[in-house]
């Protein structure tokens, strides 16, 4: 469902409106003729498909879609007011000033930050956004001589956004992502939930707990979309903190990787030691850290939770680790190295599980209770879920149930 973000000067006018209860008092307090004001409201109930309001005899009131409306409004706006802020530079105007510009940001002033951040190229940008590119480079201009400020230098090889855009390139999508939230409910207060959920997950999670998760939760929401982006670990971070995604499932890290995100452990499994069917170590009655460190390994890159695990195996062991090592997370590069050579590989069974129940490949017996790893949620410290959302994190943990 491509979901087109409303008009902030829409938007400014719907909160004023809720606040004051009137078209007269709102258009004295944002200087809008009561005509404009009534057309801003209307455009934005064609939009959103809903009434916002309830016409009365001593005023206005939000319908059950406008107070779900006004509070996602309210906390999108939020961020764009205190980013703006924090761009400003002279501090005895601050408060003052930012309300102002604020007052003055549009929709495709921000879009075209946006989208040019994210590429660093304004010809990608603007085929991206499906405009022209003097559209996207006059949206941008104007931007930077309303903040007055800098937004982006040129560079011998094209542009780099500053540090202010990229501030506010991140409060723009987290704005972005709670008015997209707000559709989502309004849509399912009318009994057509139709939104969709993002989320990263790291290997282990794809294997297991996701799959599972999902069959279940469409059960019961089958007209949900569900969005599942795949990478490294700070990669899917990023993400996360600029509202492109609102979950991270897979290994927690400790500690928090950020202080914007909050992270709940779901289940807790150690890792074994995986070997084809027949490996020469399978014929052993027990198998030592120098018989291991003599293989050949695959395992993930040096910073992951599993390659920390598989230094210290070694380490508690005082012997040298194996020095013939593939590195990768690719699950299905890792099982078809194991089934063809005398590798081994550290990971959880479960995300080897079908090989196993299947023979084809086998745990071999070595302690292993230190390399038990947290695996969990990773989501904004300030993001309030909707409903759906809600209903697919509450699967999600009694999937992980099942599997403790």
């Amino acid at each position: 469902m491509d979901i087109q973000i409303p008009n902030l000067r829409h938007l400014r006018v719907f909160l004023a409106v809720c606040e004051l209860k009137s078209i007269t008092r709102a258009s004295e307090r944002i200087y809008l003729s009561q005509p404009a004001i009534t057309q801003a409201i209307a455009k934005l109930e064609k939009q959103l498909e809903t009434h916002l309001f309830e016409r009365h005899s001593d005023g206005m009131y939000p319908t059950e879609s406008g107070i779900l409306w006004q509070k996602r409004v309210t906390r999108s706006l939020e961020y764009l007011r205190d980013s703006t802020a924090e761009l400003l530079k002279d501090p005895s105007l601050k408060e003052n000033l930012s309300a102002n510009v604020l007052a003055q940001i549009s929709t495709t002033q921000l879009k075209a930050l946006v989208a040019v951040c994210d590429v660093q190229n304004f010809s990608i940008a603007s085929r991206n956004l499906g405009v022209s590119q003097s559209s996207v480079h006059r949206a941008a201009r104007d931007l930077e001589k309303l903040l007055g400020i800098a937004l982006f230098e040129k560079t011998n090889t094209g542009i780099n956004a500053t540090d202010a855009a990229k501030a506010l390139t991140k409060a723009s999508k987290l704005a972005f992502s709670e008015l997209r939230q707000g559709i989502y409910e309004i849509h399912a207060l009318q009994y057509q939930d139709v939104s969709t959920i993002s989320l990263g997950s790291m290997p282990l999670a794809r294997t297991t707990i996701l799959p599972k998760s999902i069959l279940r939760f469409g059960d019961q929401h089958p007209d949900v979309n569900v969005n599942v982006i795949e990478g490294p670990y700070p990669d899917l971070l990023h993400h996360l903190r600029h509202g492109d995604i609102d979950i991270v499932l897979g290994a927690l890290r400790y500690p928090a990787p950020a202080d914007d995100v909050i992270q709940e452990e779901l289940w807790n499994p150690p890792l074994s030691i995986i070997c084809r069917a027949d490996h020469p170590l399978l014929r052993l009655e027990t198998v030592t850290a120098e018989d291991l460190a003599n293989c050949a390994w695959v395992v993930p890159a040096s910073g992951t939770p599993t390659r920390t695990a598989f230094k210290a195996l070694f380490d508690q062991a005082d012997c040298t680790p194996p020095t013939r090592i593939v590195e990768s997370s690719s699950q299905i590069l890792i099982r078809e190295l194991l089934l063809g050579s005398d590798r081994l590989t550290l990971i959880s069974r479960h995300q080897m599980e079908r090989e196993l129940d299947l023979g084809l490949l086998k745990i071999l017996s070595y302690p292993l209770e230190h390399t038990r790893r947290p695996i969990g949620l990773c989501v904004r410290k300030n993001w309030l879920p909707t409903i759906t959302q809600s209903h697919f994190l509450s699967v999600l943990r009694e999937i992980c149930d099942q599997f403790r």
